[in-house]
This record gives C-alpha cells, structure tokens and sequence, in this order.
C-alpha cells in the first residue's frame, strides 16, 4: 500500500528519507517549504515531490485533500529552544504552529482516522503542555544519540504509539573524514553552525562541536596556548596525546589545529544519506542541516505505522 504524505516546513525533505528508510512506499508526497535552497536539495534527490510554498496559503493549495493519510511537520522552534529568547507563541515563528494545527483539524474532519507526527525542540513544560493540548497526544522525548553520534534532544508527538529507538552506540569519531576528537557525541548542530567556532565557545559554552588535526588546512585553526580555558568535567581527548588533554586543563598545544565539522560529516550526524545536500553551497548545507531531522529517528517513529 502507498501513501499520500503532505510534509508542512519540509525543509530538505528528512522526512522523505525517513519513509524510504521505514519501508513505507510513496503515491504522493506533498512538501511545503520555502526555503529555495532546500527546496533545490528536494528536488534534486526526490524531483517527483510536489512543491505547495507558502503554509499561510495553504487553502489556496489545488490538491486532493481526501487522499492525504499523514501529516508531519517540524514547525519553526526559534520561540520556544532554550537557546533562544524563550517567547514561545508570541514569536512569529514559533506561531507557526497554529497553521499546523488548523491543516490537522482540516484533515481530520475529512479523514477522522489520518495519521500525523510533529516534532519539536526540548522546552519549558507549559510550552510543552499547549502543544500537546492542541494535538490531543502526550510527546515522547528522544535524544538522537541514540541513533546517531549526535546529541540532538527532540519531543515527537504522533497519534500511534512508538518508544525509544534501540541504543546504537554510535561514536563521534566513526563519523570523522580527518582528525580527532575529544568527545563520544558531537553537541547539537544548529542552523549557525556555518559561522564556524572557536575554541573558547566551544570549551567554555560547550557548543559548536569541533574536530582536531595536526595538519594545517583552509579550514583548522591553530590553537593558541590559553592555560585559562577551563574544561567541561566529562571532556576528554583519547586519541591525543596527555598534552591536549582539556580534562586535565593543560595548556593545549600550538601544534594542533581545530576545525568546524564537514557538510558530509553533519549529514552523517543526522544520518542523513552522504552528499545528499551537496547540490548547494556549504553555508546553505550546514544551514539545512542543522535545521533538519535526525533521519533515523523519525524512520523508528514511522515504522510504528507498519
């Protein structure tokens, strides 16, 4: 059997990966984004996708509404992650959420059996509880590190039941081309990652993962001595030597560089296929990555369809 899907902030399409990956076969998938470089991502990997545009219009769309039998959705978290401002609903992104709500309600007075998920960033309780007032189900809280070598922490709301996704114990350094690094999971990757990091936010904020090299390439950057850099407690460099120890809180040597992650490394952290984006530049890449799903754990969610 194949379904329709109608994809709302579809971004580069993870969800289309994720349903090829579950198993379930397509008739139709519908995508609404605006995004022209992911859009171009889209069509380059799946060009039968049906691009609709603009959520706000969405009762302009010219298409079989009766035939749509899911509804997924990430919608723009800006509003509501603990690492923005925190204005929830009044953010005009974070509001966003209500077009999802009236397409659910749309459909589901069509169709009282379809079948939709949503997926949105961790957030404070009340937050949390309008969402889930509004879809009429309770969300289950994945991190994507276990599925991936990425600390991704995301709730999934969906109207059938799924549970955690089995423990892979993937490592940060599988998913390397070059160098070390100095931790089991890379930090989150977000849609700034392409404005690079350096070694101070990384060590001091814990953000922005980074990757160590000894080779001097376009991208590494030598690392100062900065005695005053203080450690995470859990940080570690096993694949160095005690001399680049940040644990210990050592002077880190000027013979080692640091580097942002690769495209091709981010699409691994959020398991999505190897050069799947890489019909853009690379600031877009690292922008639609880190926008996107981790694809594995959304193919777990849709394999509770089967």
């Amino acid at each position: 059997m194949k379904i329709n899907t109608l994809s709302l902030f579809d971004g580069m399409s993870c969800g289309r990966i994720a349903l090829d990956r579950a198993g379930i076969e397509i008739d139709n998938y519908y995508a609404c984004e605006l995004d022209k470089y992911a859009v171009q991502v889209t069509q380059t990997n799946w060009p039968e996708t049906v691009q609709l545009g603009d959520v706000t219009k969405w009762r302009e769309w010219d298409i079989d509404w009766g035939s749509i039998d899911l509804l997924i959705g990430g919608s723009p978290c800006q509003g509501f992650s603990f690492a923005g401002k925190q204005l929830a609903f009044d953010d005009p992104r974070s509001a966003l959420f209500f077009e999802y709500v009236n397409i659910l309600r749309f459909l589901k007075a069509i169709n009282p059996n379809i079948k939709f998920m949503l997926e949105n960033v961790k957030m404070k309780k009340d937050h949390l509880d309008v969402i889930s007032k509004y879809l009429g189900v309770e969300p289950v809280f994945i991190n994507s590190a276990l599925v991936s070598a990425q600390n991704r922490q995301r709730y999934y709301w969906a109207n059938w039941d799924f549970g955690q996704p089995e423990d892979r114990g993937s490592l940060l350094e599988e998913v390397l081309e070059t160098g070390v690094v100095d931790r089991d999971k890379a930090y989150c990757i977000d849609a700034n990652y392409y404005k690079g990091t350096n070694i101070e936010q990384y060590i001091k904020k814990s953000r922005r993962q980074i990757a160590f090299t000894e080779r001097r390439t376009d991208e590494a950057k030598r690392i100062r001595r900065a005695k005053e850099l203080v450690a995470r407690d859990d940080g570690k460099m096993n694949c160095l030597t005690a001399t680049y120890s940040l644990k210990e809180h050592t002077i880190l040597d000027e013979s080692v560089y640091y580097r942002k992650l690769t495209p091709i490394e981010c699409e691994r952290l959020q398991t999505v296929p190897d050069n799947y984006t890489n019909h853009v530049s690379n600031t877009q890449r690292y922008k639609m990555l880190g926008n996107g799903w981790t694809v594995d754990v959304i193919a777990h969610i849709f394999r509770g369809l089967l």
